[in-house]
């Protein structure tokens, strides 16, 4: 089952999902996530976009959240939508959710008239831009280099 997150009802059980996943916050950030990242969840998005107006999913296995994803909508363009998060549980990673997952995002942005969906891998990440890769994305051409780490910019028509 996948479902809209809230923060006032479901800020533990996305505190306890980071925990879990925390593989992704360490080769990302260098440490677990901290007491702030499921609070950020809920409020980040990209440059321009309002997190008011974005869709905060979780997917569910076993009445557990075993995944996450973050769909915004004004980035990189004004039309456009964006990925800024999509992460499974280590423990379902390979069991075909990904693209479960990934279909319910494209829906929702289809429904708002989204030409593109766009997101952001991590270079150090090459199981995840293997799944990208493999889902239909391709590469823009933008790289950013944060010093840290080197995070390339995918799309995929929609």
């Amino acid at each position: 089952m996948i479902r809209a997150l809230h923060p006032e009802t479901d800020l533990p059980a996305v505190t306890d999902f980071l925990a879990e996943a925390a593989d992704y916050w360490i080769m990302a950030e260098g440490a677990a996530p901290g007491p702030d990242a499921a609070r950020d969840f809920f409020a980040d998005t990209p440059p321009g976009c309002n997190p008011a107006d974005s869709h905060h999913l979780g997917l569910f296995r076993d009445e557990r959240l075993s995944g996450l994803a973050e769909l915004s909508f004004g980035f990189p363009e004004p039309g456009d939508a964006y990925l800024g998060l999509m992460i499974l549980a280590p423990r379902l990673r390979g069991h075909g959710l990904g693209p479960v997952l990934l279909a319910h995002v494209e829906t929702l942005a289809r429904r708002t008239g989204a030409p593109r969906l766009y997101l952001g891998v991590l270079q150090a990440n090459t199981r995840g831009r293997a799944f990208w890769d493999r889902n239909g994305f391709a590469p823009t051409g933008i790289s950013r280099d944060d010093g840290r780490h080197i995070t390339h910019r995918l799309v995929k028509p929609l």
